[in-house]
């Protein structure tokens, strides 16, 4: 057995898994036994209260002690891995330095509403693929706390760290893998097998960063972004990449600090990217309370009210929501944006988390189809163009966020298309999943013996018939006679 928490930047998921203690070509064998979603918050909103966040997961904790057996419980595991929401909480005090150890644990797939995820054996990653920043103040309390409440359990703790964005790209690549069995597979009568079968590429898009993991056979340009994995005999060679600050949360801050500016920070703002009928005040602090905002933070006071006004201007909202992006500068042969490498995307693609929300929304409440880049575009023009009113009437569960789905289908389409270049030929191979796969279902695993009992009661079957046919014909013919 095996606990990870994946603690994202919005919120925090337990996995517990199970494996067999032999491996397959050095590589374990993993499925997931059971989960739970930790109520709340991610643990990087707890900067201001430390060991409310370590509280935070006592209850799934708890779970864990009885989905466990208990003669297991010392030798399970039990990591915990953060992402960018924790990412962010450094990155606020100091800026990143040099290479780390790279870490042991993985992180598997998710989304907000804590869909399947994978504990993977350990995979090393390249030392500067992780990073660690100097004197980290506030995230290292809430890592403490996190790790006090943590070790009181009786597992084995092996340590509570924040991921670097390459490591969270990889795992999630190797999760979705994994899980879609482009790795390994049970065989018809139990084996294991590979089924030489290409990978999908990954694409996640969570509240505070965005990341691109394929395979590619091209040359990876920039060291950082080349991850070479060695599975289950297999070699893989997987160009990654993670963007803070362009998840859907940090997103539509940034997106609110361009139009202020754009403004000179008037009393009055329109948002051409919110309905029409839609207004609201917010507090500077909402606003500027992030790293990737604080940059942009005004002299104003920052308990300042401001209010907006939403106008509903599809091409107005694409223009700012551009300005999000660097598509300038390049000093590679080709880049996606702010000057990163990308090599030419191939291959099948599935993307998660606010991806599937986004594209969910856009085809169940909108009504509208998702196969071209150019059904993405009409479709956020769409939203733009609705009113709050229509909105609400469309999908009253969604009040919250429905303001900002005209925003946030901008984000995408520009993302995919102008950032990752996906174009009429490679964006159908986009799958927009909930999940990354349903979990591995027992038809997959079945256990040898289940099968030979199968195919015994099948020639069993086919025995009786042809002796019952035999008894029948030649009783007939008897009775001729």
């Amino acid at each position: 057995y095996g606990i990870v928490l994946d603690a994202g930047s919005s919120h925090t998921a337990m996995f517990v898994y199970k494996w067999p203690a032999d491996k397959e070509n050095d590589t374990g064998v993993v499925s997931e036994h059971s989960m739970c979603d930790v109520e709340g918050p991610g643990i990087s909103s707890y900067r201001l209260n430390p060991p409310a966040a370590g509280t935070s997961l006592e209850h799934c904790l708890n779970q864990a002690l009885s989905d466990v057996p208990r003669d297991k419980h010392v030798g399970t595991p039990l990591y915990l891995g953060a992402t960018a929401g924790m990412r962010l909480l450094k990155q606020g005090l100091t800026s990143l330095l040099g290479p780390s150890m790279a870490v042991l644990a993985s992180r598997g797939c998710r989304d907000r509403e804590g869909s399947a995820a994978l504990w993977h054996t350990p995979v090393t990653l390249p030392s500067h693929l992780a990073h660690s920043i100097a004197d980290p103040q506030v995230s290292d309390a809430v890592l403490r706390a996190v790790a006090a409440t943590l070790k009181m359990y009786p597992f084995d703790f092996r340590g509570a760290k924040i991921l670097s964005g390459e490591e969270e790209g990889v795992f999630g690549w190797v999760t979705a893998n994994y899980l879609l069995e482009n790795f390994i597979k049970r065989g018809w009568l139990g084996e294991w097998i590979q089924p030489q079968k290409k990978t999908l590429g990954a694409m996640d898009f969570g509240g505070a960063s965005t990341q691109i993991t394929f395979e590619t056979r091209d040359t990876i340009e920039n060291p950082r972004n080349k991850v070479i994995l060695k599975l289950y005999g297999q070699t893989y060679k997987v160009y990654t990449h993670s963007f803070l600050c362009y998840g859907r949360d940090q997103v539509l801050k940034r997106l609110l600090s361009k139009l202020l500016q754009a403004e000179s920070y008037q009393a009055t703002v329109s948002h051409p990217c919110w309905p029409m009928g839609y207004n609201k005040s917010l507090l500077l602090s909402s606003i500027y309370d992030s790293p990737c905002t604080e940059k942009e933070r005004p002299s104003l006071a920052l308990n300042t009210t401001v209010t907006l006004v939403g106008t509903g201007n599809g091409n107005l909202c694409a223009l700012h929501v551009s300005k999000l992006f660097d598509f300038t500068n390049c000093s590679f042969s080709h880049c996606s944006f702010d000057g990163v490498f990308q090599p030419k995307v191939s291959g099948n693609f599935i993307a998660f988390s606010a991806f599937f929300y986004t594209v969910d929304f856009i085809q169940t409440v909108m009504g509208r189809p998702v196969h071209l880049p150019s059904d993405l575009k009409d479709a956020a023009e769409t939203i733009c163009a609705t009113s709050w009113s229509e909105l609400l009437q469309k999908a009253p569960k969604l009040e919250k966020r429905l303001p900002d789905y005209c925003a946030v289908s901008t984000f995408v389409y520009l993302l995919t298309t102008k950032g990752y270049s996906f174009n009429n030929q490679s964006f159908p191979n986009i799958a927009f999943q909930k999940k990354v796969a349903e979990k591995p279902s027992f038809h997959k695993s079945m256990l040898y013996n289940y099968w030979v009992i199968l195919i015994l009661l099948f020639v069993v079957t086919t025995l009786t018939s042809l002796v019952t046919a035999i008894c029948l014909l030649r009783y007939s013919k008897s009775s001729v006679i």
